[in-house]
């Protein structure tokens, strides 16, 4: 089994990685954390140019990496075996998700159900829902 859960290095988004961890570490699960980087593209003298990607990328390391902690402690505390990968994606964040779950090979998918402000989550809506809407598999909203 696998299953990919998506951090934005929120606190939901740290329950949604032990809630899954300790599903994981029940079935012998994969757990794929995953967080993805929406670039914002500008054209420059004809050129696109993704401004601060690179501290895009080494944030998104940071989180990932602060994610696969959590999980860790979880397998620690449970005393449970299970494998733990991260990834780093690109892209609109429901898209990018529910693409790595499908391409992955997921079973299941994880989110939190708030990781942005509720002021940006009115603008932009819920990147929960939005993977809810696209997934083709089950997926576990964590409040």
């Amino acid at each position: 089994m696998r299953y990919t859960v998506a951090t934005d290095g929120s606190e939901e988004s740290d329950d949604a990685i032990r809630h899954a961890a300790v599903h994981a570490g029940a079935l012998g699960a994969t757990l794929d954390i995953v967080h993805a980087i929406e670039p914002e593209a500008e054209l420059r003298n004809g050129e696109l140019v993704l401004p601060g990607s690179d501290r895009a990328t080494e944030l998104g390391r940071e989180t990932l990496a602060a994610g696969r902690q959590v999980a860790e402690d979880v397998a620690r505390e449970r005393d449970a075996d299970f494998e733990i990968e991260t990834r780093l994606l690109a892209g609109r964040p429901a898209d990018a998700i529910t693409d790595y779950a499908n391409e992955s090979g997921a079973d299941a998918i994880y989110v939190g159900h708030r990781g942005l402000t509720e002021e940006r989550e009115m603008v932009l809506g819920s990147v929960a829902k939005s993977v809810v809407d696209k997934a083709t598999v089950p997926v576990t909203v964590i409040r």
